[in-house]
């Protein structure tokens, strides 16, 4: 079979295939490469909580420099996630043309943004770690893991920013490899660097940026190769403001997303330690790592749908838009209720994945049922909001991305733990407060989300058939 006819085959896919077929297929690789990618973090954590002398407080470390990574990966969705869309929308319309200069000027971005980042932090880490609630005793083991990790930003921006080009033109697999090949190689240098060579955190780091090098080189081979239904050319890499701003704009859902994430993680980090100790700053660490490890594999189907939903979209197929998006969010609502009642049940076995330390065992336990209560109900904030992004909704998805964590869940972390300590609040303590502040935030900005999608998008499906009845 010729390229030109492997490149039509797959375009009709996304067109003409049985849609619950077709998610399956996009969502399976996705969903595997994003539960691998969290074991980038995740094995560091594993692997640093075990160290024979200062492994609580190491793993504190990790979790306090947690924020400043989060900024980092969320630079790279920021523009790739923000891209990819508008790339799947403009081959769904037959503006191929249009979808290679948003690869061409998306990349040359995340180029520049890498080397922005890379000098901002290093200037500012050791005043961003101790402001995160780094103490004495976590501060080393935090900077030593972040000046190494920032050495490898570009990579970071190259591997994830970049690899949503290629979910965007249908080669889940692909991308799967790429987070697949950096996940494998992390796994093994982590115990060669950290226990073997006795690098400690600092090995930790080297492995995870050796990773995200070998990733990012896999994702530029394919995108400059013959494969790729979209070429980075170099008559596209000088970035159009025109072709841009939309593209930050739909990025924005992402990226407040994730750097709210880094800024939840700052404020439950500072305020455990401001209502509990080292040991309660540890156990935050781990339970949100969990919790993103929880998210992963929602994301994987909203990334495998989003091809689906944004060409069909942009090729004017309405119902198979609107078939896509019940079977996500019927997906999604399983895995929400299977893993809320897994973790309800066995709290104590997931936290002594990371450390058997008896006191963070405990802290650790108790805090994770209370923290991830409402996820049963996260079905409706993670389908609906990622919709709007594929259907290429900025302003919505933005203020969705902006409710949750922003005018809800960091504001309750600042206000529930005061009200408690101070007032009595339930009778429960500062730090249960703090916990209780996430599902509370789920809650609310769930039933919000789709409360507004089920109007929105009644509307906006209608309103795009009659346009498209009007052109006939």
């Amino acid at each position: 079979m010729t390229e030109e006819k492997r490149e039509a085959k797959k375009e009709n896919e996304l067109g003409t295939a049985p849609v619950g077929r077709l998610l399956v297929r996009m969502a399976l690789p996705c969903i595997t490469a994003q539960v691998i990618n969290a074991l980038y973090n995740i094995v560091d954590r594993i692997y640093i909580g075990r160290l024979p002398d200062g492994g609580t407080s190491a793993l504190a470390g990790l979790g306090v420099a947690f924020p400043i990574i989060m900024i980092i990966s969320a630079f790279a969705a920021l523009i790739g996630q923000g891209g990819a869309p508008l790339c799947s929308i403009r081959m769904g319309e037959q503006r191929e043309d249009e979808a290679e200069r948003i690869l061409g000027g998306c990349f040359s971005t995340l180029i520049t943004l890498s080397v922005v980042l890379t000098v901002f932090f290093f200037a500012t880490k050791s005043s961003l770690l101790r402001a995160f609630g780094a103490s004495e005793s976590i501060f080393p083991y935090a900077d030593r893991y972040l000046s190494i990790y920032l050495c490898g930003t570009i990579f970071v921006q190259i591997s994830l920013g970049m690899n949503a080009f290629i979910t965007s033109q249908g080669f889940a697999s692909v991308s799967m490899k790429t987070v697949l090949i950096g996940a494998v190689l992390n796994i093994l240098l982590d115990p060669l660097f950290i226990f073997v060579f006795g690098m400690g955190v600092q090995g930790a780091a080297l492995a995870t940026v050796l990773s995200q090098m070998v990733s990012a080189v896999w994702v530029l081979c394919f995108l400059f190769g013959k494969k790729t239904r979209l070429h980075i050319r170099k008559e596209n890499l000088m970035p159009r403001m025109k072709l841009l701003l939309p593209v930050l704009a739909l990025g924005l859902s992402p990226f407040i997303m994730q750097t709210t994430e880094s800024l939840v993680q700052i404020t439950f980090t500072s305020g455990m330690q401001k209502y509990g100790s080292d040991d309660y700053v540890s156990a935050v660490s781990v339970i949100m790592s969990c919790s993103q490890v929880l998210l992963m594999p929602m994301t994987g189907l909203t990334q495998g749908a989003q091809p689906i939903i944004s060409y069909n979209f942009g090729a004017r197929n309405y119902d198979r838009v609107r078939a896509c998006f019940k079977k996500l969010l019927f997906s999604i609502f399983i895995y929400c209720a299977a893993t809320w009642l897994v973790i309800e049940l066995f709290p104590g076995a997931i936290i002594r994945i990371f450390s058997s330390d008896a006191s963070l065992l405990e802290v650790g336990a108790h805090g994770l049922r209370i923290f991830c209560f409402g996820n049963l109900i996260m079905f409706l904030q993670m389908s609906c909001q990622q919709t709007f992004v594929a259907l290429g909704q900025a302003k919505i998805s933005m203020f969705l991305a902006l409710l949750r964590k922003v005018i809800l869940l960091i504001p309750l972390a600042l206000l529930l733990p005061v009200l408690a300590t101070q007032f009595g609040l339930f009778g429960l303590s500062g730090t249960d407060a703090l916990f209780l502040a996430e599902p509370v935030a789920d809650v609310c900005a769930s039933l919000t989300t789709g409360t507004v999608f089920f109007f929105k998008f009644r509307k906006l499906m209608g309103g795009e058939a009659e346009k498209t009845a009007a052109r006939s």
